[in-house]
C-alpha cells in the first residue's frame, strides 16, 4: 500500500517524539527545557516529528483496524496539547499548501469513474451517497440545535462521524471565512473519526449476523442474478437490416451514439480486422465489442445474433500500447480517423484500473492502456504514433500540477450565490477537487494533461494529506481541553449518533427504495461513508467483488458531496 513507505520512514524520528512525549508529561503544562525545546521548536522539525509519530500510530493495526493516515491527526493533537505553553508552532502555510495537494490528487483518482457512478447499477449507488451524505449532514445540524453546539465543531462531528478528510478541511476552509479559527472542526473530527470507524466496521460485520444472512450464499446469488452488463463481452453479429447496407461504420450514426465498437469481419473461415472502407453487405458476420446492455441495443442496428460459432484467431492481430504522445490526446477517436490512418480500432481502454469500451466521442489520455485490434503492420504504426515514448508514462508534468492546482485555487475563490441561503465558496478544498475531477475525465484541457503517474498520484495525494492534518491538528491540540471542558462527553454521543442514524436511514433506503442486495448495501454504504476500515472489515468475510465495486462506485460522489455539505452544516447552524 501506498501508505507503507511513510509508515516505515516514520520510525526514523520516533525517539524525538518520545522524549518529547516524556517531557512534556513530566512538565504537566509547563514550558518544555533544553534540548527536546530547541529541536521541537524548530517549526519544520516539529511538522515532520508529528507526521513521523502519526504515521508509527496509524500504521499499528488492532482487530485488523489501523488509523492510517490520520494517525497524524492525533499526534498532532498530542503535541498541541503537550506544547500549549510552549512557543512551538508549524510553518505558516503548510497546511493550505498540503490541503490542495491532498484534494487535487483525490480529484486526479477519482475523477476517471464519478462521472460513469451515475450510470447502469451505479445510478442507485450515487443515490444510495447523495442520501447517507445528506442524511448524515441533517442529523449533524440537527444535533447541533439541540445541543446547542457551534457550527464549526458540528461540522467536524459530521466529517468525523463520516471518516471524510476532504469535509474536515472544507468545514475548516468555511468556520474560517465565517470569522472563526476552525479549531472546533478539527477538534470535533478528532473525537467523532474513531467513533465512525468503529461504527461502521461494527455495522459491516454484524449487520449479516443481525439478519442471519450467510454472506457465501449471499455471494453466489449475487454472481448469479448481476447480469453481465459491465463486463465487455465479444457478440457475433449477422449484417440484415438494409438500412445500413452499403455503408461504412463511420456512416452509421446512431451506432457511433450507442457506443461499442465493431472490429472484425468474417472473411472465408477467419475474423479479420475491419479497415476503413469497409462497406455493410447483407448476411455479412462481425464481431461488436461491447458490454451486455450497449450489445442489446446494437443489435437490432446491425441485424441479429450469428447463428453459426465463428473462430477468433487474434494473437497476430491484437495489442496493447500504453498512450504517451500528446499527439492523440483529447481528440474524439472519430476525428483520429485510426482506421484509415492505420488499419486499427480501438477495441477498449483502460484508465485508472478501469476498463471500457470508448465511442466515437470518445478520447485517449495519458497513461491509458488501450487494446487494438489491426494487421501487424497498422499496430506497430499505431503504437510508434500512440505510444511511442513509454517511459513518459511515468513522467510527472509539474506544469500541469502546477496550473491545475492554481485554476483549483481560483475556482475556489469565486462566489456562488444560493437563494435564501446567502454566498460561498468552494474554497482550497473544492475548487482543486473539481478541476481535479475535470481534468481526470477529458484527460487534456488546454493543452495540461490531466494524468498523474499512480505512485506520482499516491505519494502526493498522501503527503498533502499529513501536512494539513499536521497544521490542522496542531493548532487544535492547545484547545483541546477547554473544549472537552466545555462540552464533556457530549462530542462523543453526538457523534455516535450522526454516524448510526445515517447507516440506519442508508440501509432503510437502500433495502426497500433501491431493492439493493446485502453485500451491495454494505459496500455502498461503507463508499457513501469513505470508511476504508468498513470494506476492509466485510472484503475479510467474503470473495464476493460486489461490496467493493459498490464502494467503488460510491465514494467518488459522496467525497465531492461532502465538501459541499460540511461548508452547509457551517453556514445553518452558525456560530
Amino acid at each position: 500500500m501506498h501508505t507503507s513507505s511513510l509508515a516505515r520512514a516514520s520510525w526514523l524520528a520516533l525517539p524525538l517524539v518520545l522524549l518529547g512525549s516524556c517531557t512534556g508529561q513530566a512538565a504537566e503544562g509547563a514550558s518544555v527545557s533544553g534540548s527536546v525545546e530547541v529541536l521541537l521548536g524548530n517549526p519544520l522539525l516539529l511538522t515532520l516529528v508529528i507526521i513521523a509519530a502519526g504515521m508509527a500510530l496509524g500504521a499499528i493495526r488492532l482487530w485488523g483496524i489501523s488509523l492510517g493516515s490520520s494517525g497524524v491527526l492525533f499526534a498532532g493533537l498530542v503535541l498541541g496539547h503537550l506544547g500549549r505553553d510552549a512557543e512551538w508552532a508549524v510553518p505558516d502555510g503548510i497546511g493550505s499548501f498540503g490541503l490542495v495537494l491532498f484534494v487535487y490528487a483525490v480529484g486526479l483518482g477519482a475523477g476517471s469513474t464519478f462521472f460513469r457512478a451515475f450510470r447502469d447499477q451505479g445510478r442507485n449507488l450515487a443515490i444510495l451517497a447523495v442520501v447517507t451524505v445528506g442524511v448524515g449532514a441533517l442529523t449533524a445540524i440537527g444535533v447541533a440545535e439541540l445541543a446547542a453546539i457551534p457550527g464549526d465543531l458540528a461540522a467536524g462531528l459530521f466529517a468525523g462521524s463520516l471518516t471524510s478528510t476532504p469535509a474536515l478541511a472544507a468545514g475548516i476552509q468555511a468556520a474560517q471565512a465565517a470569522g472563526s479559527d476552525g479549531l472546533a472542526v478539527s477538534i470535533g473530527y478528532g473525537v467523532a473519526y474513531p467513533v465512525g470507524v468503529v461504527a461502521v466496521v461494527v455495522f459491516a460485520q454484524l449487520l449479516p449476523k443481525v439478519l442471519r444472512q450467510d454472506l457465501d450464499a449471499l455471494a453466489s446469488e449475487e454472481e448469479g442474478a448481476v447480469a453481465d452488463a459491465d463486463r465487455i463481452d465479444r457478440f457475433a453479429l449477422q449484417v440484415l437490416n438494409p438500412a445500413i447496407f452499403g455503408k461504412r461504420v463511420k456512416e452509421v450514426p446512431l451506432l457511433e451514439r450507442l457506443g461499442g465498437q465493431i472490429t472484425r469481419v468474417l472473411e472465408g473461415d477467419r475474423l479479420v480486422p475491419i479497415k476503413a472502407d469497409h462497406r455493410f453487405e447483407l448476411g455479412q458476420i462481425v464481431l461488436l465489442i461491447a458490454d451486455a446492455a450497449t450489445a442489446e441495443a446494437v443489435i437490432p442496428v446491425i441485424g441479429r445474433p450469428a447463428e453459426a460459432p465463428v473462430i477468433i484467431d487474434s494473437d497476430h492481430d491484437r495489442g496493447e500500447v500504453v498512450v504517451t504522445s500528446p499527439d492523440v490526446l483529447a481528440t474524439p477517436l472519430r476525428d483520429l480517423h485510426l482506421r484509415s490512418r492505420f488499419g486499427v480500432t480501438v477495441a477498449r481502454i483502460e484508465r485508472y484500473g478501469v476498463s471500457f469500451v470508448p465511442s466515437a466521442e470518445g478520447a485517449l489520455s495519458m497513461g491509458d492502456r488501450v487494446t487494438v485490434v489491426g494487421e501487424p503492420k497498422g499496430l506497430e504504426a499505431f503504437a510508434r504514433a500512440a505510444g511511442h515514448r513509454a517511459r513518459k508514462a511515468d513522467e510527472t508534468s509539474l506544469v500541469s500540477i502546477a496550473a491545475g492546482v492554481s485554476v483549483g485555487i481560483v475556482l475556489g475563490l469565486i462566489p456562488i450565490t444560493v437563494p435564501g441561503l446567502g454566498s460561498f465558496a468552494l474554497g482550497m478544498a473544492g475548487g482543486p477537487l473539481i478541476v481535479g475531477l475535470l481534468f481526470a475525465h477529458y484527460g487534456r484541457v488546454f493543452g495540461l494533461v490531466g494524468y498523474m503517474p499512480a505512485a506520482a498520484r499516491f505519494f502526493t495525494q498522501e503527503l498533502g494529506l499529513t501536512l494539513f492534518l499536521a497544521a490542522a491538528s496542531f493548532s487544535a491540540g492547545a484547545h483541546l481541553s477547554e473544549t472537552l471542558a466545555t462540552h464533556g462527553a457530549l462530542p462523543f454521543a453526538l457523534a455516535a449518533a450522526v454516524a448510526l442514524v445515517t447507516m440506519a436511514v442508508a440501509y432503510v433506503v437502500a433495502r426497500y427504495v433501491l431493492k439493493m442486495g446485502l453485500l451491495r448495501i454494505i459496500g455502498g454504504t461503507c463508499g457513501a461513508m469513505t470508511s476504508t476500515a468498513g470494506i476492509g472489515a466485510i472484503v475479510a468475510q467474503t470473495d464476493s467483488d460486489a461490496p467493493v465495486t459498490s464502494y467503488a462506485a460510491a465514494y467518488p460522489v459522496a467525497l465531492v458531496l461532502m465538501t459541499a455539505f460540511a461548508q452547509l452544516v457551517v453556514a445553518l447552524v452558525g456560530p
